[in-house]
């Protein structure tokens, strides 16, 4: 290891803790890992100055294909939208980005007050009774609002919509593996009829693939079974769609990332979770509270903190360790800037949009929309080239879009070979010019790539 000035270990402390353990030498501690991976070679020639690899790794960084360089059409739970320049400047500011879990509310003030706004704002968008302050991301709030709905009725079995996102579907399953629940997924068009006997139905409204989905004939059917209605939801629809409070959802859960989050690998993303005010105490998480001290004046608490670390863990709702609040905080900032008729302007523009393109792609010879009903801001492009095929060959010219075999293990077995189109208030129109030209030429040439 050698000499660390930043460790205090002396080479005769480390001897004594290997020799503890039982270990020889700090390779021997380290053979879980495979020898080639121990010391990856990182393609940089020796003997290089740091402005000498800075310029190296900018040359890598360079051959990247980004959101922003060419026709962007992926979406769904992440979308690329418009983040006002004041939003990081104000959430990243020291006091939030530095700012530790908020346990101690004397010191705690801005943080809590600030999560506090999120809760609020939240709740007025989906119209529901309580918000947490936040989960992990959106496919890890449904899981929990499933379990939340198994503590709740005592059932195990779980009904999802197969028109979830498939990351969510996934991560429930994974979620599930532990308590043994019993997790069925069929189409929303037969979920209202599977309520028997289930815990809860999870129903995306809109849909995976843009589509509009009756949620009150699937709400009724749940609660006349006795189980819960969970709905996976989308910010930027709640500014122009019925929200699921409206609706009559019990939980709504959803991912936060397009409230002025940028998209980036894998996070940070944020947890949507609310749920009516009579489940509150199943609800995991944990809660920004507004109250008034001693002297009558206002402040803001930690209250309902269910995770194991501060109650007992049989009595625990959930065992994550943190939450997004830096996120939350983001979408806070996000939201006030924007007010009620930036957030439905930025939605009309994406609906707009895409359904002005999906005309122009109907239009085009052996293509076709293949939504069932009305869609949202995004929709399902069917051709006779295929949906893989289609993709591969449109990101071949530096257009993106997602096929839907990818949300679909056997989706070409199912007929869901077709590419997914988003459009945001960033969908340019030389954007839609330049995904239908090159749909256009591709349905005349027959051409395709082979799937990478």
């Amino acid at each position: 290891m050698g000499n660390n000035p930043y460790s205090p270990h002396t080479e005769a402390d480390r001897a004594a803790m290997l020799d503890r353990i039982g270990v020889r030498d700090i390779d021997e501690l380290l053979g879980a890992i495979p020898k080639d991976a121990r010391h990856p070679k990182l393609g940089i020639g020796t003997g290089l100055s740091e402005l000498e690899v800075q310029a190296h790794l900018e040359r890598i960084a360079k051959l990247n294909t980004t959101a922003g360089s060419g026709p962007f059409f992926i979406g769904g739970s992440i979308q690329r939208r418009y983040i006002p320049a004041a939003v990081p400047v104000l959430a990243l500011r020291g006091e939030f980005l530095t700012a530790y879990t908020p346990y101690q509310p004397e010191v705690s003030q801005g943080t809590l007050q600030a999560t506090f706004e999120y809760q609020s704002l939240m709740a007025e968008l989906l119209a529901m009774e309580v918000v947490n302050s936040s989960m992990y991301d959106g496919s890890s709030a449904t899981a929990e609002a499933a379990f939340m709905a198994v503590r709740i009725t005592g059932r195990k079995r779980v009904v999802v919509a197969t028109e979830v996102d498939f990351t969510y579907r996934r991560t429930l399953r994974t979620y599930a593996r532990g308590p043994e629940l019993e997790i069925v997924e069929v189409p929303t068009a037969k979920l209202a009829a599977s309520a028997e006997g289930a815990a809860c139905l999870i129903v995306q409204h809109p849909d995976a693939f843009g589509s509009l989905v009756d949620v009150r004939q699937i709400v009724d059917a749940a609660h006349n079974a006795g189980a819960l209605c969970v709905q996976v939801t989308e910010p930027h629809a709640n500014a122009l769609l019925e929200p699921p409070g409206a609706l009559g959802v019990d939980i709504a859960v959803g991912e936060g990332q397009p409230l002025g989050i940028t998209m980036s690998y894998g996070g940070p993303h944020l947890g949507i979770f609310a749920c009516r005010e009579s489940l509150v105490r199943q609800m995991p998480g944990r809660i920004a509270g507004q109250t008034l001290d001693a002297n009558g004046t206002r402040g803001f608490v930690n209250t309902l903190q269910t995770r194991e670390q501060h109650i007992r863990r049989e009595k625990a709702t959930s065992n994550i360790c943190t939450n997004e609040a830096l996120a939350a905080i983001t979408a806070a900032v996000y939201l006030s800037l924007l007010g009620p008729e930036g957030l439905r302007a930025a939605a009309r523009a994406g609906v707009a949009r895409a359904h002005a393109l999906a005309k122009r792609l109907a239009a085009l010879p052996g293509c076709a929309i293949a939504n069932d009903g009305p869609f949202f801001d995004r929709f399902t492009l069917r051709s006779e080239i295929g949906g893989w095929d289609l993709r591969n060959a449109l990101i071949a010219r530096g257009i993106q879009v997602e096929a839907t075999a990818s949300h679909y293990i056997d989706g070409r077995r199912e007929g869901r070979d077709d590419v997914i189109v988003q459009c945001t208030e960033l969908t340019t129109d030389a954007d839609a010019d330049a995904l239908v030209d090159a749909v256009a030429q591709l349905a005349r040439s027959g051409e395709t790539v082979a799937a990478r």
